[in-house]
């Protein structure tokens, strides 16, 4: 695999219309997960990516596996709990600035993954293991599980990317600051927001945030600046990359994993960290035009569409 994430996967449901959810008719199921956005991106633009969870073994953890082995992410280690129930949740959009999520996913399957659903030689021979700060946040069980895949892939030198992706409502904040900086400090590509940066370290400067996680370790820091671009830095260098206009904002959900899917896409394809760093912003651009959370990620050729990476020509309409 190029790329093995752990995470959880739910139903989202959105109302069929904008507006307070208390007035909605009807809603319209999706599925979610930053993890399996990310995977998903990945292997439409040809990569190999493997997914490792668990799901209630329910008619919603049906629709999951159904989606996502569709869109070519292997599920072998994908574990279906007969006792457990499939995480759900809705998501109210009164306008494109303007989304909120209520997750109904306590005691779901995937909160009880531990570190035996774990198979090493699947991590053990992947280049990346993505994970997010999402799933040490929804147990005490899944934090065990994702420090145990970093021990794995540090010990048969797989890059480790995280991105915290801050849930505020999943944990309390010390706790939540203290696990993210650990992931932080065994990781080796970082892709913080500007406010997770300010949530985690106290600064909402971009240079200061990417410097921070330089010091404490990663390779590679990527903050994400949405429609100002991106700021990245290693020891050695750094720099600014243009975000692309986007003529009207339709989903901001899954902007982030579209990020990550086009910078790991990047990087995979060895292309320069700027260039790289550029594809993920033209990725990130590309999935707030669609709604839903990976619906936009785009294949190559829509990828080419939109963009010729060697001269950065304006997205065509």
């Amino acid at each position: 695999m190029d790329v093995i994430a752990i995470g959880e996967t739910m139903i989202s449901l959105t109302p069929g219309s904008r507006g307070l959810m208390r007035n909605a008719t009807s809603f319209i199921p999706k599925i979610a997960g930053a993890e399996t956005n990310t995977l998903i991106g990945l292997s439409r633009l040809g990569h190999q990516t493997g997914w490792v969870s668990q799901l209630g073994d329910d008619e919603l953890g049906a629709m999951v596996l159904k989606e996502v082995r569709g869109e070519g992410v292997d599920t072998t280690y994908v574990k279906l709990d007969s006792t457990k129930n499939t995480g759900v949740f809705f998501k109210e959009i009164a306008d494109s600035s303007d989304v909120r999520v209520f997750y109904y996913r306590k005691k779901s399957a995937a909160s009880f993954m531990n570190p035996e659903i774990l198979n090493e030689s699947y991590i053990a021979n992947a280049k990346y293991l993505f994970i997010s700060g999402i799933t040490p946040a929804i147990s005490k069980t899944c934090r065990k599980t994702i420090f145990r895949a970093i021990q794995i892939a540090q010990e048969n030198d797989v890059q480790i990317v995280f991105d915290p992706n801050v849930r505020r409502k999943l944990w309390e904040e010390k706790e939540a600051k203290e696990t993210l900086l650990q992931i932080i400090e065994q990781s080796d590509i970082i892709l913080p927001g500007k406010n997770e940066g300010k949530f985690i370290f106290g600064d909402e400067n971009c240079e200061q945030i990417g410097k921070a996680c330089i010091k404490l370790g990663a390779k590679l820091a990527v903050v994400k600046l949405g429609d100002q671009g991106a700021y990245f830095t290693t020891k050695n260098s750094e720099g600014y990359v243009p975000a692309y206009p986007v003529p009207k904002v339709i989903d901001p959900v899954g902007a982030g994993d579209a990020f990550a899917t086009g910078l790991l896409s990047g990087l995979l394809d060895k292309l320069s960290i700027k260039d790289a760093v550029d594809r993920a912003c033209l990725t990130g651009a590309i999935a707030t035009t669609f709604t839903g959370d990976y619906e936009g990620l785009p294949d190559r050729k829509l990828l080419q569409q939109y963009k010729k990476i060697e001269n950065r020509e304006d997205v065509e309409r």
